[in-house]
């Protein structure tokens, strides 16, 4: 056998078992949101009876908590805002904040090191192509690390991806933790701030801190799009 029928039958051998991969993925994916994430994320969508679901669970309420925020962000196409808000609705700002900090933590080390171990075929079971390929120039970026530090720390934009993503650069697995932890914190505290103030009862308060971080949103947006069309148009 040739080095050329070598090199083939290893490439065809490794989109074999990335197919087997996606396809266990797809299905424990599928059970898990079925049976445990999506019944926690509607009871998370009635803040009141989640306050006193977890107010029953003890000690374990902010574990669950915890659990529930790793499960969103390795699913990754489930909105990670609503819960930020539960958290600061349920425990306050100071400790929702923390315990959202704590589960981005825990959910980026599982997802960079994902990546890093299967690669692209994990970001293709939950992301567009498309999507995919708008990132593409982090890769090769001189400034990739500014770039992944701006659109982190600016609220809006998809940090999901962005962290999937991050696991494909040459970025430090310890530098892309860092940025993909601490960097949430201003889109964590304007969520976690606003359901505090909701669970207080202080709701123009509330109003005035949600419609502020939907500007600052709407901007992080803009920026995100921009900076992918130039750099990929570029």
């Amino acid at each position: 056998m040739n080095d050329k029928e070598t090199v083939k039958q290893g490439t065809i051998r490794k989109k074999v078992i990335a197919g087997i991969l996606m396809g266990i993925a797809a299905v424990i994916i599928a059970l898990v949101c079925i049976f445990i994430g999506i019944p926690l994320i509607k009871m998370a969508g009635e803040p009141m009876k989640f306050r006193e679901w977890v107010d029953a669970k003890g000690v374990w309420g902010p574990v669950i908590y915890v659990a529930l925020v790793i499960f969103q962000i390795l699913i990754a196409f489930i909105p990670g805002e609503p819960l930020e808000i539960v958290a600061g609705y349920v425990f306050g700002t100071f400790k929702g904040t923390l315990l959202c900090l704590a589960a981005a933590s825990i959910g980026s080390i599982i997802v960079l090191l994902l990546v890093r171990r299967f690669g692209k075929v994990i970001l293709e079971i939950y992301f567009d192509k498309e999507k995919i390929e708008n990132l593409s120039f982090l890769q090769s970026s001189e400034r990739k690390i500014i770039i992944f530090l701006i659109l982190f720390i600016v609220p809006g934009t998809p940090k999901d991806l962005l962290c999937y993503y991050g696991g494909l650069t040459d970025i430090s697995l310890p530098l892309l933790i860092f940025i993909c932890t601490v960097c949430r914190f201003p889109s964590i505290i304007t969520s976690t701030v606003g359901g505090d103030a909701i669970g207080t009862g202080e709701y123009l308060f509330a109003v005035i801190v949600f419609a502020v971080t939907a500007v600052i949103s709407l901007l992080g947006i803009f920026i995100y799009k921009r900076i992918s069309k130039k750099k990929t148009e570029g």
